[in-house]
C-alpha cells in the first residue's frame, strides 16, 4: 500500500491560524500595516492588521453592498463585512478554510468550496475583492472572470505583493521573500485601455515589518528546538536519534534545508521582501 503524503500545507495552516489567535484573538492570515509610531513586534500584529483592513474597507463605496470575497483566508474579513451589513460570498479552494470561513463568518456569509476558476453564479458583485489572493489565480482569469461577475458600476478591489524586476533579474540563489505576479506585467494592464484606475497605492514600507515579525517567530521556535536537541543529546541519545528518523521520513532533505534556514536564519527581512516585491492596493472599474 502506498503511503499516504503528508498534507503539510494543511498542517501549516493549522498551525499559522492557531498561532494567530492565540496573538491577536483572530485567525488572520494577512499582513499587517505598520505605521511610524508602532512598534514592530508581536504584540502589535493585530493592531497591525486592523489598520490593514481598515485601509481595505476604505476602498467600499456605501452599502450594502454584494462583495465577493475571493480567496477569504479563514473567513475574518467576511465577517466583518457581514457585521457591516454587506452580503457576501467567500470562493476558497482549500477544504480546511473553507471550514474555517463558515466558522468565523456565520451563516450569513456564503462560502463556495472550489477554485475561482470554477466558479459560476447567476448574481453579480458589487465588489469582487482579491485580499491576497490574487497571486494564486492566472492574472487574465483573475480579472477577465470577475469583470464578468461585476453588476453594472462595480469595482474589483486588488491587495497583494507582486514581483519587481529584481527577482526577475536576480541570478543567486539567495532567499526571495514573498511573491505574486510580474508588476509590470500587471501595470501594463492597468495603462491599457480595460479599466479605470479609481485608487492605487503602493503600500509595501507599511507592510514589509510583518515578514520580520514572521522570522522572529520562526527564530524563537529554532532556538527552542535546538536546545531541546542538544539536551536530548546528552541525556537521551537513543530518542533525539529516533526523531530524527522520523523528520528524515517525513521530510525530504530539500524541505529540510529550507526549515533548518527558516527556523535558524535571518534571509526573511523586511528590506529582502522590499526588493523583490511591490505591495499594492487598487481599485478598478471596467471602462
Amino acid at each position: 500500500m502506498a503511503r499516504k503524503k503528508m498534507d503539510t500545507r494543511s498542517i501549516g495552516l493549522d498551525i499559522g491560524l492557531a498561532f494567530s489567535k492565540f496573538l491577536t484573538g483572530k485567525e488572520n492570515l494577512h499582513y499587517g500595516l505598520w505605521d511610524g509610531d508602532m512598534e514592530v513586534c508581536a504584540a502589535n500584529v493585530g493592531r497591525a492588521q486592523e489598520a490593514y483592513t481598515a485601509k481595505l474597507f476604505a476602498l467600499l463605496p456605501k452599502g450594502p453592498l454584494r462583495i465577493l470575497d475571493i480567496g477569504g483566508g479563514a473567513g475574518e474579513t467576511a465577517k466583518k463585512l457581514v457585521a457591516l451589513g454587506h452580503h457576501v460570498e467567500i470562493v476558497i479552494p482549500s477544504a480546511f478554510l473553507a471550514e474555517r470561513c463558515r466558522e468565523n463568518a456565520g451563516p450569513e456569509a456564503v462560502v463556495h468550496e472550489c477554485m475561482f476558476e470554477d466558479f459560476q453564479s447567476d448574481q453579480t458583485f458589487d465588489i469582487c475583492m482579491f485580499s491576497e489572493s490574487f497571486q494564486y489565480i492566472p492574472m487574465d482569469v483573475a480579472l477577465d472572470k470577475s469583470t464578468g461577475l461585476l453588476a453594472e458600476g462595480g469595482a474589483i478591489i486588488v491587495s497583494d505583493c507582486f514581483r519587481t524586476e529584481p527577482f526577475f533579474a536576480s541570478t543567486t540563489n539567495e532567499a526571495k521573500v514573498g511573491g505574486g505576479h510580474s508588476l509590470a506585467e500587471f501595470r501594463d494592464i492597468l495603462a491599457g485601455d480595460r479599466f479605470d484606475v479609481q485608487f492605487d497605492e503602493d503600500i509595501t514600507k507599511q507592510v514589509a515589518p510583518t515578514v520580520e515579525v514572521e522570522q522572529d517567530l520562526f527564530n524563537v521556535i529554532g532556538y527552542s528546538v535546538g536546545r531541546v536537541d542538544k539536551g536530548l543529546a546528552t541525556s537521551h541519545p537513543w530518542l533525539r536519534g529516533i526523531l530524527r528518523g522520523l523528520t528524515n521520513l517525513f521530510l525530504s532533505k530539500r524541505r529540510r534545508v529550507r526549515l533548518e534556514v527558516r527556523l535558524h536564519q535571518r534571509e526573511r527581512s523586511a528590506e529582502n521582501f522590499s526588493h523583490f516585491n511591490s505591495y499594492v492596493m487598487v481599485k478598478l472599474s471596467p471602462r
